[in-house]
């Protein structure tokens, strides 16, 4: 099919003209499936539609750099390689990497070349404008052309005119047109005609199509090898996702639980998984672990992960993995597969190609769930500006503002759910998945500079967050591949896929923040594709790129020191005790029975255990290289006015002298402690 100037008698030709509308209409015209061939289809949009061929890669990257060809460019930033869908630009008029391919010319010869590497049934173009901030360009009607050798080039016919195909109407929003008969061939070119009127020839886009096998290769063509993990790998919607939490639940009775944090803005529950040898309950000594996806609803590939290894571990668990077994056993897992399930219904019903790159990612009443937690920041960073910290203003348990909780307050149902859902259980490690980039981010989210977009911020546990998104980043196979290029603009291989969240953008409201600073939870954010929507026939090489992953960074859960802090007369675990590490300036504070968990990296720590009414206790721990935690219990005595009240008849008090006494000496003992450094 590469050589030769005849056309290839595969090659195929447009007979009838078939032009989708955007968006809302465009699935009731999705009824041909492609001829010629057995071909390769996967589910795309809901159910009611029919299934069609699938994208060729152009934004998950899997069409490489080099199977883009372009006419001309107006400079390389602007070059064939970025006329990639949903593809971003940097925030700089001139950018090296921009918004789309745009020509360097503008005449109807220019067009934009996709090259599939074998004989392809295509079956249709998605397109869109130029992503700038600084000007609006975008192509209103074009020709599509093929061919098997890049010499000979068929034009799609209505008739025996060429047929023009309509463009879009703004820069974002995703046209499909159909073509109006499949057509196979290898290279497809995209010819625009008109473009808007203000603007220049540029472009970004999307190519269905089947691959079909070379009938002049004899060889089988190498394809990804598939998963052997036998799981549901398909978009799920709200009753779909129900239905597969409780077929797993109906699996594994014995270790799950399925539950509900409350319910979005129109009324759908949203359900979490709970995994653990004894669901329903919190065990003493046994550390609390969560997911969260679908914050943003049209970033779905975490969604579809979580259900995944829902599946996953039940299976695993039931066949007797060893790893999956002494996980379930030793942790308390629990996964929330989606916390935005109205933008999620809102993206699902677009399909994969067609919501663009913001359609869903905001909740029904059109908040961002990412920027909707309470700013605890700006309280902590202000008192320790007034070396307040950790005296007179904590600096852990932040507590939530007064004007967070008026009933007027903009504040999610969404996010009300997941706060209460914080504060009910113990959580000590988490991730927040999300897509449309590939990289792991850490805490702090919000610049201490309030003007600033960009400002390194870590927190007083920068080094475990450093280690646990390295721990991601470098077992994801998508983020460690030497051939992985970047998705938009930013080249975050230089830093191991890993960068200080304020460091790449500010969030003030993140929820890694909020966890991190109003309960012991420690979480970090995950962007796990390119592409925020990927198609359904890509799911099960993201379950391989991030299985390892997954697992790994729950048993990261286990890093450090754990412990029970106890009466030491009447041996009860002690409640909200306050746990301090020397040299780090975040505490943590133990559970309903006692028992903490604090994360650590290897080596020797002086750690304190204090309660109220009672005396402080110190001991050295030391976290070894082991993904094993170092016990580090403590028996706190009362202190001696504590002790003296419990020996008195109910009802007596103490005698003024001895109060007095009491007093004077807690208050040395205060001032001792503030002189201390």
């Amino acid at each position: 099919p590469t050589g030769g100037t005849q056309p290839s008698p595969w090659l195929g030709t447009c007979r009838r003209t078939h032009m989708a509308p955007v968006l809302s209409h465009m699935h009731t015209h999705n009824r041909q499936r492609c001829a010629r061939t057995r071909s390769v289809t996967a589910q795309k949009h809901p159910p009611h539609t029919r299934a069609r061929c699938p994208p060729l890669g152009l934004e998950s990257l899997r069409v490489l750099d080099s199977q883009l060809r372009a006419s001309s460019d107006k400079r390389y930033g602007l070059g064939a390689h970025r006329g990639r869908l949903n593809i971003q630009s940097g925030l700089y008029d001139g950018d090296f990497y921009d918004g789309g391919w745009c020509a360097g010319q503008e005449d109807t010869e220019q067009w934009l070349e996709v090259d599939a590497r074998r004989l392809t049934n295509f079956t249709g173009v998605i397109t869109q404008g130029l992503n700038s901030i600084w000007t609006y360009d975008w192509v209103t009607s074009y020709k599509v052309q093929v061919s098997n050798d890049t010499h000979t080039w068929q034009p799609c016919r209505n008739g025996t005119e060429e047929a023009v195909f309509p463009g879009n109407k703004d820069p974002e929003t995703p046209v499909l047109n159909l073509l109006p008969s499949p057509v196979v061939a290898r290279y497809l070119r995209i010819n625009p005609q008109t473009w808007f009127q203000n603007g220049t020839i540029c472009l970004r886009a999307e190519v269905l199509g089947c691959p079909l096998p070379d009938p002049n290769n004899i060889y089988a063509w190498q394809s990804q090898p598939l998963p052997t993990d036998k799981l549901d790998f398909r978009h799920h919607n709200y009753k779909e996702m129900r239905k597969l939490m409780k077929r797993v639940n109906d699996e594994c009775p014995d270790i799950t639980r399925v539950y509900s944090i409350g319910k979005s803005y129109l009324g759908l529950k949203m359900y979490v998984m709970e995994i653990s040898d004894n669901p329903g309950q919190h065990e003493v000594g046994e550390p609390e672990f969560r997911y969260v996806a679908g914050m943003h609803g049209n970033e779905v590939l975490g969604r579809e992960l979580l259900l995944n290894l829902m599946e996953y571990l039940c299976r695993e668990f039931r066949l007797g993995n060893p790893r999956v077994v002494q996980l379930v056993t030793e942790t308390r897992i629990h996964l929330l597969p989606s916390m935005n399930p109205d933008g999620y219904e809102t993206a699902y019903k677009l399909g994969s190609e067609l919501s663009g790159w913001a359609m869903g990612r905001w909740t029904y009443e059109g908040i961002d769930l990412n920027h909707n937690f309470a700013d605890l920041n700006t309280a902590l960073w202000d008192a320790e500006d007034n070396d307040l910290v950790p005296h007179e203003f904590p600096n852990h348990y932040i507590p939530i503002p007064e004007y967070y909780t008026f009933a007027n307050a903009t504040v999610a149902p969404e996010t009300r759910a997941v706060i209460d859902w914080m504060q009910r259980y113990p959580f000590v490690l988490s991730a927040n998945l999300h897509g449309g980039e590939l990289v792991v981010t850490y805490p702090f989210d919000m610049t201490r500079t309030y003007w600033k977009a960009q400002e390194l911020t870590p927190t007083a546990d920068d080094g475990v967050f450093r280690w646990l998104a390295t721990v991601y980043a470098t077992s994801n196979l998508a983020m460690a591949s030497e051939e992985r290029r970047l998705c938009h603009y930013d080249d975050f291989t230089r830093f191991g896929n890993i960068i200080n969240g304020a460091n790449w953008h500010t969030v003030p409201g993140s929820m890694n923040d909020f966890s991190y600073l109003h309960t012991n939870c420690f979480e970090i954010t995950v962007e796990l594709s390119c592409d925020k929507f990927p198609h359904a026939s890509e799911l099960p090489a993201e379950w391989e790129n991030n299985r390892e992953s997954l697992l790994l960074y729950m048993e990261q859960v286990h890093r450090g020191i754990k412990g029970v802090v106890r009466d030491r007369d009447t041996e009860q675990g002690i409640a909200n005790a306050i746990i301090s590490v020397d040299g780090i300036n975040h505490d943590i504070r133990t559970a309903f029975d006692g028992d903490y968990w604090r994360l650590l990296n290897p080596g020797e720590y002086e750690v304190t255990a204090r309660a109220e009414g009672y005396e402080a206790a110190t001991q050295p721990c030391r976290v070894s290289y082991e993904n094993v935690p170092t016990p580090c219990s403590f028996h706190l005595a009362r202190e001696r006015r504590q002790r003296l009240r419990g020996r008195l008849p109910a009802g007596a008090r103490l005698p003024p002298d001895l109060v007095l006494r009491l007093r004077r000496q807690r208050l040395r003992r205060l001032r001792a402690h503030r002189r201390a450094p």
